[in-house]
């Protein structure tokens, strides 16, 4: 069985957070809460936006001002993911690379003393600038934290050779090289991120977050979806 992981980083896309209610689902939302707080030691999480925004996609702004009003959004969703997670009984500290009166700055060092007190830090606001990704803020928070495992939560099993919404025979992959990702360009993920993750030599497993227990499986140590930067078996 592979070790189990010490610290584990969740990438969490606003996507997680919708439902039939619009970008805010309470049941979205108390599903999430319950499936990171079942995790005994302290996680750290970065939230996406997708629910509210999506900055590269926006016809109505140019892409800077569409990925500030992004960085916003990411804001709201650690408020609301916090309030959840707080009504499950677990410490939550939210920390934003853009300043707010409603969070505390990104502080690595604060980070890692809340993770060791197993409290859950959640870090919004991306990397503070436009033009970057929230997988790369994930990533940059990951190693800035001492994080042993980025798990990139997904809608799907893991990665796979083919689309698989487009190819029925696309084929799960379950352990792929960080350069094999890189050169296949897998849209999963951003490529900036998975160099960074090369570089310090952090695995990601990238799973379908919407199966029960997959997150605490990690944390435990098991295999659920597809690890990138992991030895050949």
């Amino acid at each position: 069985m592979p070790t189990a992981p010490t610290r584990i980083l969740l990438k969490l896309s606003g996507e997680a957070f919708k439902g039939p209610e619009g970008a805010f689902s309470p049941a979205a939302l108390e599903s999430l809460a319950k499936e990171i707080a079942s995790v005994s030691f302290g996680v750290a999480i970065v939230v996406g936006a997708g629910n509210i925004l999506r900055g590269a996609r926006s016809a109505l702004l140019d892409r800077v001002e569409a990925d500030t009003l992004g960085m916003l959004a990411t804001v709201l969703n650690a408020l609301a993911l916090r309030t959840y997670l707080e009504a499950c009984g677990r410490d939550v500290f939210v920390q934003s690379a853009i300043d707010t009166e409603l969070t505390d700055p990104v502080s690595p060092r604060n980070a890692r003393r809340a993770l060791d007190q197993g409290a859950i830090v959640i870090f919004a606001g991306g990397t503070g600038s436009p033009l970057v990704t929230t997988d790369t803020a994930a990533a940059l928070r990951a190693v800035s934290v001492g994080a042993d495992l980025l798990a990139k939560a997904s809608n799907v099993a893991g990665l796979y050779d083919r689309d698989p919404s487009a190819d029925p025979g696309a084929r799960l992959l379950h352990d792929v090289t960080f350069d094999e990702f890189l050169a296949a360009r897998y849209g999963v993920m951003d490529q900036v991120a998975v160099e960074i993750c090369r570089e310090h030599q952090l695995p990601i497993e990238i799973f379908n977050f919407g199966q029960p227990g997959a997150l605490r499986a990690l944390a435990e140590g098991r295999r659920v979806g597809t690890r990138v930067g992991a030895p050949r078996p």
